[in-house]
């Protein structure tokens, strides 16, 4: 019994998400990412949404190698290097 839309995977594993639930979660192809867990027999798919890596705040953020620094953050960082000087 199906729950929604039904999608093969593909021999390399994947599944392709369809065009209108990307639409609907606002998901830009080679720009967005989700993050993927198992919860028992489900596999869950959530878009990612990167928290600052200092104060852990969701928002607007510049990605530095791995990691997410809100502007926030980036704006204090820039403070305390000018200070330094």
């Amino acid at each position: 019994m199906s729950k929604g839309i039904v999608r093969a995977v593909d021999k390399m594993g994947r599944v392709v998400i369809p065009k209108e639930l990307r639409e609907q979660l606002g998901v830009k192809n080679e720009i967005d990412s989700f993050d993927i867990y198992q919860d028992g027999d489900k596999i869950i798919l959530e878009k990612y949404r990167p928290f600052c890596v200092f104060c852990n705040k969701l928002g607007p953020s510049v990605k530095i190698g791995e990691y997410a620094v809100c502007n926030e953050c980036i704006d204090k960082l820039n403070e305390a290097r000018d200070n330094k000087k």
